[in-house]
């Protein structure tokens, strides 16, 4: 399937403001590539791919967590986090992709993961702040994005776990394992 054809698939996949964060993502995910020195083409397509189960059901996703050998704690968990696990699976079983780069950057964009590549930086990172996002903290986030991807990625993850302390809801064990070795990163 050439990319084309993706965008197609993708974009009936979900509503058009989805839509339009994933062109967001896209444009951000290969503005960071060439900025830090990734590949813009495998930004690209793991950005495309990103949110791709997104608005699946979540009997749907929770089936092919279930089903397939992905983490099976993720069901403990907010639902928000279940579309990134699956949408890999669906990635490489549905539309052929095998490269693990960017499988893992689609897989982990939203709990992050513990030593993230620079491609989980990339896409993570642009998921946080494409231009279509308006939350408290995306402009310092932004601003960190012009010099460090460790740094705009702390405050990104700073910023979901205050959303979901203030929520009332549980933190992902593995977002709070993916603040500390980013931070001991910078640290070292």
């Amino acid at each position: 399937m050439n990319r084309e054809e993706l965008i197609t698939a993708v974009k009936e996949q979900m509503p058009e403001r989805r839509w339009l964060h994933t062109l967001g993502v896209m444009e951000t995910s290969v503005t960071l590539a060439k900025r830090f020195g990734g590949d813009p083409v495998k930004a690209d397509l793991a950005a495309i791919l990103h949110d791709y189960c997104k608005y699946w059901p979540v009997q749907e996703q929770a089936k092919i967590i279930r089903e397939n050998g992905l983490p099976q704690d993720l069901l403990d968990y907010d639902k928000e986090l279940w579309h990134s696990h699956a949408g890999a699976y669906i990635a490489k079983e549905q539309f052929g992709i095998h490269d693990e780069e960017i499988l893992d950057a689609i897989r982990y964009h939203t709990s992050g993961r513990v030593q993230m590549t620079l491609m989980d930086k990339i896409v993570c990172l642009a998921d946080y702040m494409e231009p279509g996002r308006d939350f408290p903290g995306v402009d310092l986030i932004r601003e960190l994005a012009e010099r460090s991807l460790e740094k705009a990625l702390v405050a990104g993850f700073d910023s979901t776990i205050s959303f979901l302390i203030a929520k009332g809801k549980r933190i992902y064990p593995l977002t709070i394992l993916t603040r500390n070795d980013l931070i001991t990163q910078l640290n070292t």
